[in-house]
């Protein structure tokens, strides 16, 4: 085995690893079964091969020691985007964190927010903090949609994400401390209203 061969092996296997990151983070389509044959193929061609030199033998342990750990990574991944489970915070499947039940003390601020100036505005300082409030004007905004026959489905990270660019850009424009927001419907349309 020459030091050429190595080289190749290492830019191949490096072009694996890029290719498996894409198809994990979504842009590529499928896996790259077919350079991963290919680098299996040579890697499992040397295994056997009578190596002289200590430092090519060394280098090409190395080489199917890192090919063989990203491998089991490589194939857990798979696995559980085969069975739908997370495969982590940066992956293609990871699943949303269900939020945490209720406490009575926080679905009693929940209650205060809601009542804030009517029962459909709610009292939001920190989007974060007073996520008792923002939950439950999600509930009520779906709950109005649903009765004025919108379709689609907003989801509650999405909705919380948009309360809180809405009030951190309010109270930072207006030195507010707080921002209130009032659910509208005009013309079967359900809008936010914030003051």
């Amino acid at each position: 085995m020459a030091d050429e061969s190595l080289d190749q092996v290492e830019l191949l296997f490096r072009q694996l690893q890029i290719e498996w990151e894409k198809f994990f983070a979504g842009t590529e389509k499928k896996p790259p079964a077919e350079l991963r044959t290919r680098i299996e193929a040579i890697i499992k061609r040397y295994a056997y091969a009578e190596i002289r030199n200590n430092a090519e033998r060394f280098r090409y342990q190395a080489i199917a020691s890192r090919y063989n750990t990203f491998n089991e990574l490589w194939n857990k991944r798979m696995r559980a985007i085969e069975e739908g489970r997370p495969v982590g915070i940066h992956g293609r499947a990871a699943a949303l964190v269900p939020p945490p039940p209720v406490r009575p003390a926080v679905a009693a601020v929940a209650a205060r927010a809601a009542k804030g100036a009517g029962s459909n505005e709610f009292r939001v300082s920190s989007p974060e903090k007073d996520e008792p409030a923002v939950r439950a004007l999600y509930e009520k905004f779906v709950e109005a949609r649903q009765q004025a026959g919108e379709k689609g489905t907003v989801k509650f990270d999405n909705f919380q994400k948009l309360i809180s660019q809405q009030a951190s850009k309010i109270m930072a424009d207006k030195g507010a401390q707080a921002v209130d927001f009032r659910l509208e419907s005009k013309e079967g349309k359900v809008s936010l209203k914030e003051k």
